[in-house]
């Protein structure tokens, strides 16, 4: 069990981490946490919009931890170590755009329904 606890722990510093170090990290929940409160106000399912930000936070961290890696093994400039972090953060990328996607799907229909209820769009 104190391994386990051990493992928590190392995850907690890696998110503290990121919250310190990484500005992205910091403005992605701020987004996700947003969508998640559109989603409560639109009636919309909150389960793909967690999901959906778990999935970003989630590459935003792996590419942390790859910067991380490359900053270590070659300090100095090298084209693979470029080709390594601009791999990483396009799969964010890549995730974010796919989230405004499924926010555009999810939210639209709701949102232009509250938007004619309030009679701003006809």
């Amino acid at each position: 069990m104190r391994q386990v606890l051990r493992s928590f722990d190392f995850a907690w510093q890696g998110l503290r981490h990121a919250w310190r170090t990484q500005p992205n990290f910091r403005i992605e929940l701020g987004i996700g946490l947003l969508a998640l409160a559109l989603s409560a106000w639109l009636g919309v399912d909150p389960v793909p919009v967690l999901l959906l930000t778990l999935a970003v936070l989630s590459l935003e961290l792996v590419n942390t931890a790859i910067e991380a890696v490359c900053d270590l093994v070659s300090p100095e400039p090298h084209p693979l170590v470029k080709t390594a972090k601009d791999a990483s953060a396009a799969a964010v990328l890549v995730a974010a755009a796919v989230s405004v996607i499924v926010g555009i799907v999810l939210f639209g229909p709701p949102l232009l329904e509250k938007l004619r209820a309030y009679g701003k769009i006809s």
